[in-house]
């Protein structure tokens, strides 16, 4: 059975953009049946040409990718999700909606690659993206369907601290 991930991120346009991205790639090459998706509270409609740039120069598609709700995925016959991410400290502290399924709710924080200054935007995404994948390379080495929601919150947990 395909475990979801949803990752939240307030403007869906970097940091929740790069973790799919990631997420799913990483799947894919390790034959993991995870899909992850992301959203945002207040999505900017736009995704950071920085972030489609780290993704798209690790070898990663960015077709149909696009700045979206979180709303999107409380509506019926969105997927369920398994696991929800939130990736930026505000959207972290956001009360966020009821999802269906009550998933395990994990906060892996990453500072913003757009604050960084212009000349060091580029090297910041790069940086931003292979964090997150260490952290998603982790995710993926779990037993996701053998674990418990109390197992999988405290693997999930875990891996935020290390």
């Amino acid at each position: 059975m395909t475990t979801n991930v949803l990752i939240l991120c307030t403007h869906n346009s970097a940091r929740s953009v790069l973790s799919e991205g990631m997420l799913n790639h990483l799947a894919r090459k390790l034959d993991k049946d995870v899909q992850a998706y992301s959203a945002g509270s207040a999505p900017s409609g736009r995704i950071n040409p920085y972030a489609l740039e780290a993704l798209s120069s690790a070898g990663i598609s960015t077709e149909g990718y696009r700045s979206k709700s979180w709303d999107e995925f409380t509506e019926p016959g969105a997927p369920t999700m398994r696991v929800v991410i939130t990736v930026c400290d505000s959207a972290a502290a956001e009360q966020c909606p009821y999802w269906p399924g009550s998933p395990v709710k994990v906060h892996w924080g990453y500072p913003d690659p757009s604050n960084a200054p212009e000349a060091d935007k580029k090297n910041a995404f790069e940086l931003t993206r292979q964090a997150i994948g260490y952290r998603m390379l982790q995710l993926l080495q779990l037993q996701l369907d053998a674990m418990s929601n109390q197992e999988l919150q405290k693997a999930l947990t875990e891996i935020a601290n290390s």
